[in-house]
């Protein structure tokens, strides 16, 4: 959503926007605005890469001015103008302004709310606070985005509307902690009542729900998820690991029986509720005792959508400073293909009992003669898709809802028929 404020802001001042997709070689943009992450490694590799890639572009003038924005930059602010030679401006996190500034672009306050999409016209993630207060020992993201600050519900309304005017139809709502929203402003959690002023906007069918906090989960959303047909009956909860020895060295506020205790809950209050979850393998505390605890709660309680991560040591963490990383990285990386390995089969399994039924599903796109489409229990970028002939579906489908019957699976995707 950042990145969309500020397209938006070059767009009213006249820029031509650029797609992401296009080659550089072709689009010749005027301005390059990288925005960067700083939360891991491979994000940070990731981030460089592609600010070197682009550089390359300057240096053969295919590219005016490189501007670098976002977490990396705001993490490392002092380090990156003396290391990389060639960015025409490194900006923080919530620099925008003065990266418009930079471009010849005067801030117009005016239209603060309004973006520039770059998803499919149908959907949009709505951030709905910023920073975190948490103090995950493994954690960096406090220390670049700041203490949890939640964007006034009016405020969100408003946006609401303006994408659901746009043709908007699914909003995914996003923070570093969807639960904590509203302590700060309402001295109480107010998720639940953002979901039900989302819900009472007229075009917005779905609203997802995306990187939630296990501890001191709000119950009120679980009723409002289970009573309201807008409400994806899907969850985004990382939890991270079951041992309760590791969950203590993370600072996770939620011991291995509590964790198991929430997702008993999670199912008896949402039936046919789909979670995903991430794990943390390799973390110091984990050995062999507590890693095959981690297998057996997977084993168990058979999450539909699992990600793992190996544990990075991020400098100025808790973990970092008070913490040896002892785990060998040949471990960690043969602890996260076993649980992946288990993960896939417990999806293989969740998706092949799917075949036969008939689910609702939003299209996304065509391509290659396929259609690309997700029911409620399919996210964004993060799940599998439900692929269907494009033959028998009518171009206006994308962007709509429709019927489908499943056809076919694997440990990933489905197969299906328009009916």
């Amino acid at each position: 959503m950042d990145s969309e404020r500020l397209l938006r802001q070059f767009e009213q001042a006249g820029f031509v926007i650029v797609p992401e997709e296009e080659p550089l070689d072709m689009a010749a943009p005027d301005i390059v605005a990288l925005n960067t992450c700083g939360f891991i490694q491979s994000a940070k590799t990731e981030s460089i890469e592609a600010i070197f890639t682009v550089l390359e572009a300057k240096k053969r003038g295919l590219v005016k001015k490189v501007f670098v924005f976002g977490c990396l930059s705001q993490r490392y602010r002092n380090e990156l103008p003396e290391e990389i030679e060639g960015v025409d401006g490194f900006f923080g996190a919530d620099d925008a302004e003065a990266m418009l500034a930079a471009a010849g672009v005067k801030y117009d306050p005016s239209i603060s709310l309004q973006r520039h999409l770059t998803t499919p016209p149908h959907y949009a993630f709505l951030k709905i606070s910023e920073g975190c207060d948490r103090s995950c020992a493994y954690c960096a993201i406090p220390s670049i985005r700041g203490r949890h600050v939640s964007v006034p519900m009016e405020k969100l309304v408003d946006e609401a509307q303006l994408l659901a005017d746009k043709g908007v139809k699914e909003l995914l709502l996003i923070a570093q902690d969807t639960t904590f929203y509203g302590l700060d402003l309402y001295r109480k959690r107010m998720l639940g009542p953002l979901l039900e002023r989302l819900a009472d906007i007229k075009g917005i069918e779905w609203l997802r729900i995306h990187y939630s906090y296990p501890s001191d989960f709000p119950q009120d959303v679980l009723e409002i998820m289970a009573g309201c047909d807008k409400v994806c009956k899907y969850l985004d909860i990382p939890l991270q690991h079951s041992s309760s020895k590791v969950l203590a060295m993370m600072h996770r506020g939620i011991d291995g029986d509590a964790t198991r205790a929430l997702v008993d809950k999670f199912r008896k209050a949402v039936p046919g509720i789909v979670l995903r979850t991430t794990m943390i393998v390799g973390h110091p505390g984990e050995g062999v005792r507590e890693f095959r605890d981690l297998l057996d709660f997977v084993r168990e309680y058979r999450f539909e959508r699992l990600g793992a991560f190996t544990y990075s040591e991020e400098e100025n963490t808790y973990g970092a400073l008070n913490y040896k990383d002892s785990i060998p990285k040949r471990v960690k990386q043969e602890r996260y293909d076993a649980l992946m390995e288990l993960q896939s089969g417990i999806s293989l399994e969740y998706n092949e009992s799917r075949v036969g039924t008939v689910e609702r599903v939003l299209v996304d796109s065509f391509s290659d003669g396929t259609v690309h489409a997700r029911s409620e229990k399919e996210s964004v970028d993060v799940d599998g898709e439900i692929l269907i002939p494009a033959a028998a579906v009518p171009a206006a489908m994308q962007g709509n809802f429709m019927n489908v019957k499943i056809t076919a699976a694997d440990e990933y995707d489905l197969t299906a028929q328009f009916i």
